[in-house]
């Protein structure tokens, strides 16, 4: 039997290469004698660089850039022949200010910039960004700023791109953009669909988490309003009717429309990198999984993206995941066969974090003997 096993990483606890570790012991244990292969992956979220360097024996490039907060930090990004591959987490991620520096009005996308410019520098022209995980409500100024474009106030004085000069905007200048930027294919890894404004917007979707209070996001949300119709005039571009400007504080308005980016899903984008759908070919069962399966599964996640592939070329596939929440069921429709959890009685989220070695092992072999015990009942139908 050949086993196929790519499964996302179990956050603050199991990388998606060690699971992939796991599961070959795991099946050795139950059949003895079989084929294992695994692909590490990601959604485009946290752990993208590292799972598609590794899965595509890329490498690894440094970068002195700014953090949200403009302090100088070292950022990376990979390398996969000549595409690179970007996480704006590295310089703008939330993880990167702690919980009592958090204020969206005052960080900045300018280090994502940096990042992409560096990439442009050393001669990438095919860049993919993942934008989960921000710390920043600027509408993506800053990154723009870094690539050349001024945000002009009345007076004609160019503002620092953070949220609270969103108000402030009253021309955009994108005349010093550097010309690279033309030469480039830009794709954005998000599965985000939210508009840059209103209820469902960048603002009031997201900005609570970045440490927005209500008084914050009301006046973040006025300007970007602001900024909102300010893009409208000068590009002729309502950003508000192109899903996804929102994600990432706003930074995918500034990528689509100043840059002439392409969105796709980040789990499509890392799957295509990894070419699946070959290995798909020599697999005869796939094992996926992911930290919690719930209702969100089924909206761009690593599960979801595999099973639907599954589907597509018949390939059974199976989830091993450390817990499951409401909805998880509505991943079913996505090519996925059954589910299982790692944790195996009552214990909290602490305690299922500290052993989730322990567990994991232990729920992938039950997982595989349930599989063994299939395989004999089929063969048992075929006398």
């Amino acid at each position: 039997m050949k086993l196929l096993f790519v499964s996302d990483s179990f956050k603050g606890s199991l990388t998606s290469a060690q699971t992939i570790q796991y599961l070959k012991k795991a099946a050795e244990e139950v059949f003895g004698s079989c084929e294992c292969q695994g692909i590490p992956v990601a959604d485009g979220g946290e752990g993208t660089i590292d799972a598609v360097v590794q899965a595509c024996h890329g490498e690894k490039l440094s970068c002195q850039v700014q953090d949200p907060l403009g302090r100088e930090i070292t950022a990376y990004y990979g390398c996969v022949g000549g595409t690179a591959v970007i996480e704006m987490a590295q310089a703008s991620g939330l993880p990167l200010v702690m919980e009592a520096e958090r204020d969206p009005r005052k960080t900045s996308t300018y280090g994502t910039g940096q990042l992409l410019m560096d990439a442009l520098q050393r001669g990438f022209r095919d860049i993919r960004i993942a934008i989960g995980g921000s710390a920043t409500n600027d509408g993506g100024m800053g990154m723009a700023s870094a690539l050349g474009v001024r945000f002009l106030d009345c007076d004609g004085q160019e503002l620092e791109g953070i949220g609270e000069n969103l108000e402030l905007v009253e021309r955009i200048d994108i005349s010093g953009l550097t010309p690279l930027i033309r030469q480039a294919k830009i794709t954005v890894m998000c599965d985000v669909t939210n508009p840059l404004c209103g209820e469902n917007g960048a603002t009031y979707t997201f900005g609570k988490q970045k440490g927005g209070t209500p008084e914050i996001l009301d006046q973040l949300e006025s300007g970007m309003q602001h900024y909102r119709d300010v893009i409208r005039n000068t590009f002729q571009t309502d950003p508000d009717q192109i899903p996804g400007t929102g994600a990432a504080g706003g930074l995918g308005a500034a990528l689509l429309i100043y840059l002439g980016a392409e969105m796709r899903s980040g789990i499509d984008c890392v799957l295509d990198m990894t070419n699946f759908d070959r290995w798909l070919e020599w697999a005869d069962l796939v094992v996926t999984g992911e930290g919690r399966t719930d209702w969100q599964s089924s909206f761009g996640k690593v599960m979801q993206g595999i099973g639907d592939r599954c589907a597509r070329k018949g390939v059974p596939v199976v989830g091993l995941s450390g817990s499951l929440g409401p909805g998880y069921e509505t991943i079913y429709e996505h090519g996925i066969d059954s589910l299982m959890t790692t944790v195996d009685g009552p214990m909290g989220l602490d305690e299922a974090m500290t052993d989730a070695v322990m567990l994991y092992q232990k729920a992938a072999v039950r997982m595989f003997r349930m599989i063994r015990a299939g395989m004999r009942v089929a063969k048992k139908d075929k006398r």
